[in-house]
């Protein structure tokens, strides 16, 4: 019998490596015996792997947003005269357009988005119908811990329902319902005597002025001025609300083709302008179509569970919407496949609390 080692074998097993590139970044986790602080353990997900790596590479994108001014740009030769003054273009910023779910707002991620408005981190937000009902809501009662396993015939007899592990008493809605309908009709008032219709804007900027509570992510959007879009509005209680009140009161009208002119005129006008989507569905699509209108978003940070498998949009990569002109060839762009709620504290303790 040989004692060789066969050449085939030893080739397909040995074969050697081409030369690793001077700029190639090693793997190396985080040194505890260093008792790193959370900033440095942070930092230290860059060179993790995996989800890890895509989430520092978010809080870099995140932070190349928020430093960014036109200031750093040379005036090109079709400047408008109002970004001229090297003052305006010092103080001109990127345009950050934050989405996300409903069940995040029923979350504990609303007091991180409070945080994010009231400090006016983020120029306009769009969510779906449950992300504002459920902000009101949380002012008039609690939300409370439970568990995913819970049984649903149970919970409907008594009057609970569910959202992941969360449950919600179903009075929260009749006070909601108390709170809202007088609400309603003040608006419809307004409308017939002046003639001019609501948004989904204008119609959340003021319910966050009739809650008057700090605890609202929406009373902040009003009182910064942020804009808050909501192409779903009727999908949820809201929508409840405005089908009972439509017999009781009818002629209320929300007229979403303000919306999507606001929206897109926002997107278009933006010098610089990134995308922040927790989940997907409309909150997700709805800010990157309007990144069309510019041709692209320059900065994109997706954070969910979707696959692509499926051919959804929800589960798409950044790439997909490079094809369509919604993120621009070369932008900066990540998804991170994960749990909004395990991540996105991560990313906002490593960049806007910084300020």
């Amino acid at each position: 019998m040989s004692a060789a080692v066969p050449a085939e074998a030893s080739a397909a097993v040995l074969q050697p490596s081409e030369p690793v590139s001077d700029s190639a970044i090693s793997v190396q986790g985080p040194d505890f015996e260093k008792k790193p602080s959370l900033q440095e353990l942070l930092k230290s997900y860059e060179r993790i792997g995996f989800q890890a790596s895509s989430l520092g590479r978010a809080i870099e994108i995140v932070n190349r947003m928020r430093k960014w001014r036109l200031s750093d740009e040379p005036i090109s030769a079709d400047e408008s005269e109002d970004y001229l003054s090297p003052e305006i273009r010092a103080q001109t910023r990127c345009d950050i357009f934050l989405g996300y779910t409903s069940n995040l707002i029923s979350s504990g991620l609303r007091e991180i988005i409070l945080y994010l408005v009231k400090h006016k981190h983020v120029a306009a937000i769009v969510t779906t119908a449950g992300g504002i009902e459920e902000d009101f809501i949380k002012c008039l009662g609690k939300t409370y811990l439970a568990d995913f396993h819970m049984d649903g015939a149970d919970l409907r007899r008594r009057g609970m329902n569910r959202i992941g592990n969360l449950v919600v008493p179903n009075d929260n809605y009749c006070k909601f319902e108390d709170w809202l309908l007088p609400i309603l009709d003040t608006m419809l008032d307004e409308q017939r005597a002046t003639g001019e219709v609501w948004s989904p804007s204008s119609f959340i900027r003021r319910l966050g002025k009739e809650i008057n509570n700090e605890e609202s992510v929406y009373y902040w959007a009003y009182k910064n001025d942020i804009p808050v879009f909501c192409p779903a509005l009727t999908d949820g209680s809201l929508g409840d609300m405005i089908y009972f009140h439509s017999f009781r009161n009818p002629g209320l009208i929300v007229d979403i083709v303000r919306d999507i002119r606001a929206l897109n005129e926002l997107s278009r006008k933006s010098k610089k302008a990134g995308m922040i989507i927790l989940g997907g569905g409309v909150c997700k699509h709805q800010i990157a179509n309007a990144m069309l209108i510019r041709n692209g978003a320059d900065y994109s940070v997706y954070i969910n569970t979707g696959q692509e498998f499926d051919g959804s949009d929800s589960g798409a990569r950044p790439d997909e919407a490079v094809s369509w002109g919604k993120i621009r060839a070369g932008a900066e762009s990540v998804k991170v496949f994960a749990d909004a709620t395990l991540v996105f504290p991560l990313l906002v303790a490593a960049t806007f609390a910084q300020d």
